[in-house]
This record gives structure tokens, C-alpha cells and sequence, in this order.
């Protein structure tokens, strides 16, 4: 008989010593939250996880969570080159190694006799990670830098999905979809639950709880259904911490965010047939506001709440290095990957970022928004 999801993503997690969670981009709060407690289950179960997330550190409303400083932005370091010598005959003295016009030579030297080419052999070791766990991504390509330059490691790697749109691909080995659940933190309580209650602790109650109430929006969002509600009322059965969760997703804010969300609002323009509203800021804004980059998920959210008629948000932005990058968030039915196509964008069908070269801010803007409409009117 065939084993049933639970028991499928049970054994897989046995299997495994080092899972890595990956967080897509785009994923937002819920995602990280998500990842985080789930980390914690893992841990208690004595695997040594690792969350990678394609945007890097966690949104600040999401700090309060424990470990979210160890995600990491980046996969590095997946194999070893391993040198293999046979000294059953002639024993090791001493090693070196040094730096030639970027070679390395390595020195051994025997303790009598010596080696020849036959004691050695060269090989590569299998991949750091044996198991990855895919949460709120679609498809691979939404795991933007972290698949396209390790797609080898995911190809050769069991792969479970979790999730809970339609658009899902199900791509994965396993695949907890579970398209009737409003955020992926309520799709890992039910998954948790169902293996077992009790690895569901006071902090992992918190971090599942966290990604329902920032997904809906405070349970304000259309995808809120019973079972929902019913979820959440485990999670505080549980322990979670829901006033701390409310007071740190929408009541706290720095004042350089609300600077920038001041010069954000300031340059906001709207096209009421399009239901589509944008802003821009300049690298002179986030100087002036004391801001920096990951302060942006916390405006385009000030942004949504300050035009609840719109479909479609679209935040452009200065880097450092003067290229321009657009942060898009659509509302169902309108795809947000879709809209912008072409674009090389990477996210979800909510939130997708992109960057666009060696163009002025203003430009950005006529040819992004301009495209962006042009696709709303198809």
C-alpha cells in the first residue's frame, strides 16, 4: 500500500542528515516564517538544517523569529575536491601547499620511500545538502540565483514541495500542495500535525502563525476560510504568540521606514481604470530617510494599505550601483509574473522583483509601467 504524503515526507526527513529549506523570491513574510519554524522541527528531530533565501536576510518584521540570522543568501561550498592517497605503505611526515599563478601545488613528503602515480586518485564528493525542501515556490526558476546556478543539485536531490497556489507546478518528489490552506505556515501545521502534534512547540507555533496572519493580512484577505481560523486556533492553543506577532508585522514601524514611506507616498501615482498604482526612490531618498533596502517589503505593505483599490503595486527603486530594480505585486487573477514577462523577473504570481540595466529612473518607469499596463488591458 502506497504510503500516505505525511508518511512519504517522514521517511524522506529520516533519510536525510542536512536539509536545506529554500525561501523563493518573492516569498515574503510567510515563507520565512514558515522556514524558520519548520528549521526547528527539524532540529528537534536531529537533522542540521540550513534556510537559503533567494532575497537574503529575513524582512525586519520577521526578526523577532528565532535563528533568522543564519539564512543565508547564497549556496556555497556544495562539493569537495577530494585527493585520495593510499599510505597503508608509505606513511605521511609532513604536508604543505602554496599559491603559483593562481595554482596550487600540494607538497607530501613520505616518512620513508615514496609514492607514485598509481597511490593517487582525485574524485569529487557528493553534494553538502541531501534533501531540499521547497517552500511557497512554484517552480524551480522562482528560486531565482539558487537554482539557476545549482540546478545539477536540485535535479540530483529529493525534492519536497510545499506550498499552497494553484500555480504550483509540482515539481517535486513529494508535493503538499494544499490549495484550500491560506498561507504555507497553515499548509506545515497541518503537515507537522499530521506526523506528529507534539514537535509543534511554543516557537514553532509562533514562526506557523506568523506567515497565516502576514499572507492574510491579519485573516482580512479572501483566502480566509474555517479551517483557517481552526488552524490558527491550534497555533495559540499551541503557544503562539499572536499579540507579539500583530504588534511586530503591523504596529511596528522605525521612523526611517516611515521617512521613506513619506517620500514613497509623496511621488505615488495611480491610473484608476487599470486599478494600478506606483512609486519611485531615488538612492538620495533612502540617504535621506536613514533607510536601506530591506526596509522596501514594509512601504510597498504601507503602499497596498493606502490604496485598497488597487490590483496591481509597483515600487521602483535606486541601487547603490545606480541600476534600477521594481518590486510588483499583483492581486488575483492578475499574475504578477505574467505582467511582467520579458522582464527576466523571478518570484510568485503575487511578488515578483526585477532589475532592469544601465537605465535612469524615469525610463524605468515609462517602459515598465507602460508594459505593465499594456498587459493589464490583454
Amino acid at each position: 500500500m502506497a504510503l500516505k504524503e505525511s508518511q512519504q515526507v517522514l521517511e524522506a526527513i529520516k533519510r536525510s542528515s542536512r536539509p536545506l529549506l529554500c525561501v523563493p523570491s518573492g516569498g515574503g513574510a510567510d515563507a520565512y516564517a514558515t522556514a524558520l519554524g519548520l528549521s526547528r522541527v527539524l532540529t528537534k528531530l536531529d537533522k542540521k538544517p540550513l534556510i537559503v533565501a533567494a532575497d537574503g536576510k529575513a524582512p525586519k518584521n520577521v526578526e523577532f523569529l528565532k535563528g533568522h540570522e543564519q539564512i543565508q543568501p547564497r549556496l556555497e561550498n556544495m562539493r569537495q575536491f577530494v585527493i585520495e592517497l593510499d599510505a597503508s605503505k608509505t606513511k605521511v611526515d609532513e604536508l604543505s601547499y602554496e599559491m603559483k599563478n593562481d595554482k596550487l601545488f600540494v607538497y607530501l613528503s613520505p616518512k620513508k620511500g615514496f609514492w607514485d602515480q598509481k597511490d593517487v586518485r582525485t574524485s569529487s564528493s557528493g553534494y553538502k545538502f541531501d534533501l531540499i525542501i521547497c517552500i511557497g515556490s512554484p517552480d524551480f526558476e522562482s528560486c531565482a540565483h539558487l537554482y539557476s546556478e545549482n540546478p545539477d543539485f536540485f535535479f540530483r536531490t529529493p525534492v519536497i514541495n510545499i506550498d499552497h497556489t494553484p500555480e504550483n507546478e509540482h515539481y517535486g518528489q513529494m508535493n503538499i500542495v494544499d490549495m484550500t490552506a491560506s498561507a504555507c505556515g497553515e499548509v506545515c501545521h497541518d503537515l507537522i500535525d499530521a506526523i506528529e502534534p507534539g514537535l509543534i512547540d511554543e516557537e514553532v507555533a509562533t514562526a506557523f502563525l506568523t506567515g497565516m496572519i502576514a499572507k492574510t493580512k491579519s485573516f482580512r484577505s479572501k483566502a480566509v476560510t474555517p479551517k483557517t481560523l481552526q488552524t490558527a486556533s491550534k497555533l495559540i492553543a499551541k503557544g503562539a504568540k499572536r499579540d507579539e506577532i500583530v504588534q511586530r508585522l503591523y504596529r511596528t514601524r522605525s521612523v526611517e521606514t516611515l521617512r521613506l514611506w513619506g517620500r514613497a507616498l509623496a511621488r505615488l501615482k495611480a491610473d484608476e481604470e487599470a486599478k494600478m498604482v506606483w512609486t519611485m526612490l531615488s538612492q538620495q531618498d533612502f540617504m535621506h530617510a536613514g533607510s536601506e533596502e530591506h526596509d522596501l517589503p514594509d512601504v510597498i505593505d504601507e503602499l497596498i494599505a493606502s490604496s485598497p483599490q488597487a490590483k496591481v503595486v509597483v515600487l521602483l527603486y535606486e541601487m547603490r550601483d545606480r541600476n534600477i530594480c521594481a518590486i510588483v505585486r499583483a492581486e488575483r487573477p492578475l499574475d504578477a509574473i505574467a505582467l511582467c514577462q520579458g522582464y527576466n523577473a523571478a518570484g510568485t504570481r503575487e511578488e515578483i522583483r526585477l532589475c532592469l540595466l544601465n537605465k535612469t529612473i524615469i525610463q524605468v518607469e515609462k517602459e515598465l509601467i507602460g508594459s505593465i499596463k499594456a498587459q493589464i488591458k490583454k
